[in-house]
């Protein structure tokens, strides 16, 4: 037997038997008979010490228990790799992270989350139940995060997992997979196309595209960005679509003392954004939009072109335009509570989803953002949640604003059909099952997988 089949074989005799998951619905395509375990793994050699990059198998599941196995019931084991996470940073990559962990955790699934820290001290932290662990910076090159430490510990995480969940885009994730040669069941979620490193695109495009080919499945956040992304497209057969859902609960209430403390700072009925200060937020188109008017807009984050967003502020003259930074979570919910519209000038394709839209939509808001082929026109459907305009035109962007401002029963309108389509199409808890039907069906393909090698031994 070779050492690939050894990796998934049940012992001389043992039954194929099955590959259920844990706390999941039955996957399709399961006869009676292959649920029948009781919701159990048959877990064998998982935590086996990793010696090389290249020793990475499949974990092997089997089916009936011989006399030499055990039989051991757990969760599904959920590794989730991206560059950074909170508490190193803040923004709607973290929050989507953090959500569909949330989601999933009690659900039958463990979850694990590796990222990168320029002080990853201490080393291991929790997060509402997954485990968290950060790993030395070494470079940061493009924006590309990499760890030489977790290049080096990188297999026993995956040895430990069942599913290796990836979180594109960010380049040393797909050297991580390929160098380790990771053959467990795998998925990407694909956030965004890589829209401004075009230079060092010609050198990652290859490993790009052998790292998407070689996973399992990719999830794209809307079927806007399907149809509108060429790298989507040329792996459209394994891509399928999970937006980005939110729960209400795991957001802070805002005490009565915080709402007044904001409201006599800023008022009600304010235009909002929140968000990283990033360049293609847009923000620049705002401070245009906001000039020559007089209605308040609060701009709630920090980042790195921050500061020169504040003296393009000062030399307008925008008296009405408010800096506040970074803030705590029951600050932004305040804000939200007393903001009358959401904006969100995004004007280039790095904004794929837009989380700050989620969370206008969820406070029953109405939105503003610009069509820009992503997933902020799947969550703002124009003139029936908000608004949507050309991407960089501070003209149309005000006339926007204006119309929204001076037209309470079109907020409220537009406000009330926002909350409505967050239920249907954007909350934790719908994400959190797509979510587990997709992890299940590469189980289900991997138990595949080993039974034929099984048979073939």
């Amino acid at each position: 037997m070779s050492t690939a089949d050894a990796r998934v074989s049940s012992g001389k005799g043992a039954d194929p038997g099955t590959l259920s998951v844990h706390g999941l619905p039955q996957a399709s395509g399961m006869s009676q008979a292959d649920s029948g375990a009781a919701n159990a793994y048959f877990v064998q050699g998982d935590e086996r010490s990793i010696s090389s990059p290249f020793d990475l198998g499949l974990v092997s599941f089997t089916g009936t228990a011989s006399a030499n196995q055990s039989r051991v019931s757990r969760p599904l084991r959920v590794l989730h790799v991206y560059k950074t996470f909170f508490p190193d940073s803040v923004g709607g990559m973290e929050q989507a992270i953090s959500q569909m962990v949330r989601a999933t955790q009690g659900s039958g699934v463990e979850n694990r989350i590796l990222s990168i820290s320029p002080n990853p001290l201490p080393k291991v932290l929790g997060w509402e139940g997954a485990q968290h662990l950060r790993f030395q910076l070494t470079v940061n090159l493009a924006s590309n995060a990499m760890s030489f430490e977790l290049m080096r510990e990188f297999g026993k995480h995956v040895a430990w997992a069942d599913v290796v969940h990836y979180h594109f885009p960010w380049p040393f994730a797909d050297l991580l997979h390929l160098t380790w040669g990771v053959r467990k069941p795998s998925i990407v979620t694909y956030h965004s196309d890589i829209v401004r490193q075009r230079h060092w695109m010609r050198l990652y495009r290859w490993l790009m595209f052998r790292f998407l080919g070689s996973v399992d499945c990719i999830v794209a956040t809307s079927p806007n960005y399907v149809r509108t992304s060429g790298v989507l497209q040329r792996f459209a057969a394994k891509t399928r679509v999970i937006p980005i859902g939110l729960n209400p609960g795991s957001y802070p209430v805002a005490s009565p003392a915080v709402l007044k403390r904001w409201q006599a700072a800023v008022g009600r009925g304010f235009f909002l954004f929140i968000g990283v200060i990033r360049y293609y937020k847009g923000l620049h188109i705002l401070i245009e939009a906001a000039a020559g008017t007089t209605y308040p807009i609060v701009i709630v984050g920090a980042g790195p072109i921050e500061s020169e967003l504040r003296i393009r502020a000062n030399r307008l003259g925008l008296t009405n335009v408010r800096f506040l930074g970074a803030l705590p979570e029951e600050d932004k919910v305040a804000l939200l509570t007393l903001a009358g519209t959401v904006v969100f000038p995004s004007h280039l394709r790095s904004e794929a989803f837009g989380v700050t839209l989620l969370e206008g939509a969820m406070h029953g808001k109405p939105l503003i953002s610009s069509e820009i082929g992503t997933g902020t026109s799947f969550i703002n459907v124009n003139e029936e949640t908000g608004l949507v305009i050309p991407p960089g035109d501070p003209v149309a962007l005000r006339n926007a604003m204006n119309r929204l401002y001076a037209d309470e029963a079109l907020r409220d309108r537009m406000g009330t059909a926002a909350r409505a389509r967050f239920d249907t199409y954007f909350t934790a808890e719908k994400m959190g099952k797509d979510y587990l039907a997709a992890y299940g069906a590469l189980c289900t393909d991997a138990r595949t997988a080993a039974t034929s090698q099984l048979q073939k031994a």
